[in-house]
């Protein structure tokens, strides 16, 4: 079968799951493994996340889970059941080391503390990676794994699944149309809260069993174990160490839309107007004003987008641009891209409000856009664009197929690195940082540098980063 003339994706799938029939594997790289029927996958994680992006990966017929690693074993019943071959691993880096001959791609779907030093080391073997957002946990480990996925030429992809959907695509499709002519600014938030405040319990407990401490901490600091879930398996994003508070969770999703319909680069400067974190959590209630270069399709020669989370809301009168006289109900999806049942939409508790010269957009986290003033748009058809499924879009890649991963480290990099900016402007308040992307340093508050790349525990370091 040629590569030459890639088949229509439904024809593609439906050849790749006949009995006995799959596209070969070709290596990418010196270091990638032999040529194979199949594309050998495994995972650096097993439950939550992890499970998902498993399930929907495994999806495509071509893929097979081969090994699976956790620090937490009694997290991996699931994988077990479904995949009664696949062999498991605790510490990811004997995985890395046992199988290097008998995968071809990860995904890394852990704590946001391990994504860089995991992913690093599966593409420095060559390995095609699935890299779960935020992309790293610092703005240094994100620059790194953006270049070497170049130099490699390795297929990536970040789990901001809605970038695929039809919805994300729609905003995108409104902005760079001109329905709303240039953009003036940007306004965007979430109504989590994964912030916190006051030390850690001040108390060593006892490891469960199949569970390994020193693992989980990997690259951070060691202290003693907490349990009662204040880090593992879920409070971990609330923790400077581990997690990137609500703008490292939901910022990649939710500046996504705006980040490609505007064609963002880097910012150039950032402010913080919210609280800053205490020695241990991040704060909530953030108010992270951001100044990008401006693009063709921006009024200005810069545009302010500015982030809000916790009960942190953009100010009453930009708020008022999207008073619905006649709330609608709308399709919407969940975070894994599945649909829910159509709801009736007022203000969401999440999502971006674009305004235009023209007009302003409303982009829910996570439904249908919506256009104001509404009796301007009552006529206006939303472009009937088409989604992707967003795990097959980068497996497909990988051995040949139509798919096309469009959140590669190449866009999702740039993206990651400017909503990481915000957990050091936090760390500032009332402070402008000038950004200086090329130099990756803030060329007027040199303390901030500190936050730009954190050193790993002793034991833990990972050659190149």
């Amino acid at each position: 079968m040629s590569f030459s003339s890639p088949l229509p994706r439904r024809t593609f799938l439906k050849t790749m799951g006949a009995a006995g029939l799959a596209l070969p594997f070709f290596a990418r790289n010196a270091h990638a493994a032999a040529p194979s029927k199949v594309l050998r996958h495994a995972s650096f994680g097993a439950a939550g996340m992890a499970w998902a992006d498993i399930q929907a990966i495994t999806s495509n017929p071509f893929v097979k889970l081969v090994a699976v690693a956790d620090v937490d074993l009694t997290k991996v019943a699931n994988v077990k059941a479904a995949f009664p071959d696949v062999r498991v691993y605790q510490d990811w880096r004997q995985l890395l080391d046992k199988e290097a001959g008998n995968i071809d791609s990860v995904n890394v779907s852990t704590p946001d503390h391990m994504h860089a030093p995991i992913g690093y080391s599966a593409m420095q073997l060559g390995k095609h990676l699935y890299g779960q957002k935020p992309l790293a946990h610092d703005i240094y480990e994100t620059r790194m794994l953006t270049n070497l996925a170049r130099e490699k030429k390795l297929i990536t992809q970040m789990g901001i699944q809605i970038h695929s959907q039809k919805i994300y695509r729609q905003a995108v499709a409104i902005v760079q149309s001109g329905a709303i002519g240039k953009v003036k600014e940007v306004h965007t938030w979430s109504g989590k809260k994964w912030g916190d405040v006051g030390a850690p319990p001040a108390r060593s407990d006892s490891v469960p069993a199949d569970f390994d401490w020193n693992l989980w901490l990997g690259t951070a600091a060691d202290r003693p174990h907490v349990g009662d879930g204040y880090y593992h398996p879920g409070n971990w994003r609330k923790r400077l160490d581990f997690g990137t508070g609500t703008f490292g969770d939901m910022g990649c999703h939710i500046f996504d839309p705006v980040y490609e319909a505007l064609a963002l680069t880097a910012p150039i400067s950032l402010r913080s107007e919210g609280p800053a974190p205490d020695q241990w959590n991040w704060a909530i209630n953030a108010n992270i004003r951001y100044i990008f270069p401006g693009t063709r399709f921006t009024a200005d020669k810069t545009v302010a987008v500015t982030w809000y989370d916790g009960d942190a809301r953009p100010p009453a009168e930009i708020r008022a641009l999207i008073v619905s006289a006649k709330p609608s109900m709308s399709t919407t999806v969940d975070d894994t891209g599945q649909p829910r049942k159509k709801q009736r939409q007022g203000e969401p508790d999440q999502g971006s409000i674009i305004i235009g010269t023209e007009g302003v957009l409303l982009v829910p986290h996570i439904a249908t856009p919506r256009l104001f003033p509404e009796a301007k748009f009552a006529d206006y058809k939303i472009p009937d664009v088409v989604g992707t499924h967003h795990w097959s879009d980068w497996a497909e890649a990988i051995v040949g197929g139509p798919g096309k991963p469009s959140a590669h480290f190449g866009y999702s990099g740039p993206l990651t690195e400017a909503v990481l900016l915000g957990s050091v402007a936090v760390r500032f308040p009332q402070t402008t940082l000038q950004w200086n992307a090329a130099k990756l340093q803030f060329d007027n508050e040199k303390a901030a540098n500190r936050y730009v790349r954190r050193t790993y525990r002793k034991g833990w370091e990972v050659k190149g980063l």
